[in-house]
């Protein structure tokens, strides 16, 4: 790799719901700055996370998974993650080795065919699957896009991890720092914080909430002995019926929430804080041009 000259880019990670790319933006960065879920358009919004060392640095932007939007909060995600196609140096084209070729991917691939950025195929997962598979797999896709790169990773294990790091770098042109050194993420400490909160809701309520969970921040505050940072939360939901199974019995599901939360939190901030959680009931907002616009998803950002 030529170490000789300062480079920097943006790159994009693309792909389709649930195939490993809040996980390998955790990996590159070093820290959790985007939710990891087993569910289907987790990210909602796109995450820039830096990495940089001595010779470079890379902005890695985390988009929604590509879906057919059914709501306007998913017509959002869908404009966050087209308008990165043609913003970025690089886009980084995650698929699922286990899950093998979809509909998804080809429609992925369609849209690739108007854009003139170099394309990695970055094929994730590959600790779940036979090294044959993997050969058949590449050929597969290769048919399908001629990819700038094919690099088989496991996010999550970190397996060819820091190879993907270095071909990135390769690729990418001279160019200046962006960011500090020690900046990991271009969003305020509000955002990762509703973040890390509606991951543990996620996680612990599995099947029974659906993506219709928003968190927004009401207070964020140190506290007089200068040791606690005080958190107020709201947990909207869109049913009568979903408050009652976040809170759970007698607020053991809440509290639940709060305590892990809690504790990826403070790792967050390098401080104790004492979180305070409300769940609240708002019809339909994800269809509310008002209510995404308090949550963040600003139409008129992109």
């Amino acid at each position: 790799m030529d170490n000789t000259r300062y480079k920097s880019g943006f790159v994009s990670i693309i792909g389709r719901p649930n195939v490993g790319k809040s996980t390998l933006l955790n990996n590159v960065i070093g820290q959790k700055i985007a939710i990891m879920s087993d569910k289907p358009q987790t990210t909602r919004n796109k995450v820039q996370g830096v990495y940089t060392d001595n010779h470079a640095q890379i902005v890695f932007i985390d988009t929604p998974g590509i879906h057919k939007p059914k709501h306007k909060l998913g017509d959002f995600m869908m404009k966050v993650a087209y308008q990165t196609l043609r913003e970025v140096d690089l886009i980084l084209f995650v698929v699922d080795a286990k899950e093998g070729f979809g509909g998804g991917d080809q429609f992925i691939i369609e849209q690739l065919q108007n854009v003139r950025t170099p394309v990695f195929l970055v094929i994730n997962k590959i600790d779940l699957i036979h090294p044959d598979q993997l050969l058949q797999f590449i050929d597969q896709y290769r048919k399908k896009y001629n990819f700038t790169e094919i690099i088989p990773i496991s996010a999550l294990q970190g397996n060819n991890v820091n190879t993907l790091k270095e071909q990135v770098i390769e690729h990418l042109d001279e160019g200046p720092q962006y960011y500090p050194a020690d900046q990991v993420t271009d969003h305020p400490e509000r955002f990762i914080v509703s973040e890390l909160i509606r991951e543990k809701v996620l996680h612990l309520t599995r099947e029974e909430i659906p993506h219709s969970i928003a968190v927004g921040i009401e207070q964020m505050k140190q506290r007089e002995n200068g040791n606690t940072v005080y958190i107020g939360a709201t947990i909207v939901v869109e049913r009568s019926s979903q408050k009652g199974i976040i809170i759970g019995k007698q607020g053991a599901l809440l509290r639940e929430i709060g305590k892990r939360a809690r504790a990826d939190i403070e790792a967050l901030l390098g401080s104790k804080i004492f979180l305070e959680l409300w769940v609240k009931v708002q019809k339909d907002w994800r269809n509310k041009p008002g209510f995404l616009r308090d949550f963040g998803f600003r139409e008129d950002e992109y």
